[in-house]
């Protein structure tokens, strides 16, 4: 029988050598904008989105407009930043005003195929919900079609959806969206959906919009309950070639850790299947939305291997098909390390994270780099955090292989930045 103390002894003494000898000083990082918790935002929690061009695109789930639904907090805006020569110049594209809007965005935008932006906030929109600070909505963003005679020009939103909190779900959180090859949007809601989860907020759905009548029409592909499919999803959905989707369920599922899930469309509808059971130290908490690499094996991360004190590392995972049943390959135990997002995989089959660290210990956290090694993975810490800045957000990566991302906080007002590491 395998001792759990032991590997974790032993997870972590390698979790910290790699923290001493495997960081790269050729890596430089620089902040390339820090929030001043105004017009342009505070607390960019989500990742980044690139366009063709190289030009950043986020969301910031404060600040903005102050007062009002929001308060002194404010209800967040999605901005772009532009390489400016050697610097960078930061738009606000929009402001949230925490009405039928919606308000803290705290997933990234997606860029739909005419270049507008598509996005959910996690709170406002329609009444109730959590703490009654709204269910939640979805949103589109485009530039002014009439000229503009601001600068910057703001975008117009147009909201697609708002969440009620009932069968059709509420609260999105971090979850990411998608579109199919037919521009029908797909996401998930953490709340909502069927009662249960150890609360009223229900345990969350798997949505589509599809465009329908000169608005969108939500359909509830699937509705978690709690039990062997688990609950509260942790992040958004993927595709495969074949028109599956794929998610993690952060709770619930036989073992009660948490699942990896499949929804298959049969039909007229789609059928739910339980890829992987989290387990003990393999993690719990999953977060953010899967990865597949070239062999169609699927990458993710926990936030930690246990649900009680004493806290454990989170966890990455990698799990494959065998013979129609999905097993374990691989997983690495941050040690003081809890990963904040999904991974992100480049084209060599390296994948990037962050992770927030203990502070006890004087590690905030680090930007980490996984490289395929004789069949396992060797870690290499790009950057460690090291002034109080909590690394979150799915990194991305630009075409010179400069890695980008955001933390919750720190940065010249303590807001949080957006940063840069080049190779």
């Amino acid at each position: 029988m395998r001792d759990v103390s032991t590997t974790r002894a032993v997870s972590l003494l390698f979790s910290l050598i790699a923290l001493i000898s495997q960081s790269l000083p050729a890596q430089t990082y620089h902040v390339i904008y820090s929030f001043t918790g105004g017009q342009d935002g505070a607390s960019p929690c989500a990742g980044l989105t690139i366009d063709k061009t190289g030009n950043l695109y986020g969301t910031a789930e404060y600040g903005g407009l102050i007062g009002g639904a929001c308060g002194t907090s404010g209800c967040g805006t999605v901005f772009r930043l532009a390489r400016r020569g050697p610097s960078w110049a930061l738009s606000p594209l929009y402001n949230f005003a925490g009405g039928n809007d919606g308000a803290g965005p705290v997933a990234r935008v997606a860029f739909a195929p005419d270049g507008s932006l598509y996005g959910a906030t996690n709170a406002q929109g329609n009444s109730g919900c959590l703490q009654n600070k709204g269910c939640g909505t979805v949103f589109n963003l485009r530039p002014l079609m009439s000229a503009c005679h601001t600068a910057p020009c703001p975008w117009a939103e147009t909201v697609l959806y708002r969440f009620t909190g009932g069968s059709d779900g509420g609260n999105p959180s971090n979850a990411d969206l998608v579109f199919d090859v037919s521009g029908n949007l797909y996401g998930a809601t953490a709340y909502g959906g069927m009662t249960g989860c150890g609360g009223n907020y229900g345990c969350g759905v798997v949505y589509e919009l599809t465009p329908s009548n000169g608005g969108w029409a939500e359909s509830v592909l699937y509705s978690f309950t709690g039990g062997n499919d688990g609950g509260n999803p942790g992040g958004g959905v993927i595709f495969d070639q074949a028109g599956n989707l794929y998610g993690v369920a952060s709770q619930f599922g036989p073992s009660n850790q948490g699942t990896v899930y499949e929804l298959m469309p049969s039909g007229q509808g789609w059928t739910q299947n339980t890829l992987f059971d989290f387990q003990g130290e393999y993690g719990t908490g999953a977060i953010g939305s899967l990865v597949f690499d070239g062999y169609g094996n699927l990458f993710g991360a926990t936030q930690t291997d246990n649900y009680s004190p004493p806290w454990y590392a989170g966890t990455l995972y990698e799990i494959k098909d065998s013979n129609s049943n999905w097993v374990l390959s691989y997983h690495y135990d941050f040690g003081e390390q809890y990963p904040q997002a999904g991974v992100t995989m480049d084209a060599a089959g390296n994948l990037y994270g962050v992770v927030a660290g203990n502070s006890g210990a004087g590690i905030y956290g680090s930007v980490y780099q996984l490289t395929p090694s004789n069949g396992s993975w060797s870690l290499t810490n790009l950057y460690l955090f090291a002034d109080g800045s909590t690394p979150t957000g799915v990194v991305v990566l630009d075409a010179e292989g400069n890695v980008y991302g955001t933390t919750l906080n720190g940065g010249a007002y303590g807001n949080g930045v957006v940063w840069q590491i080049t190779p």
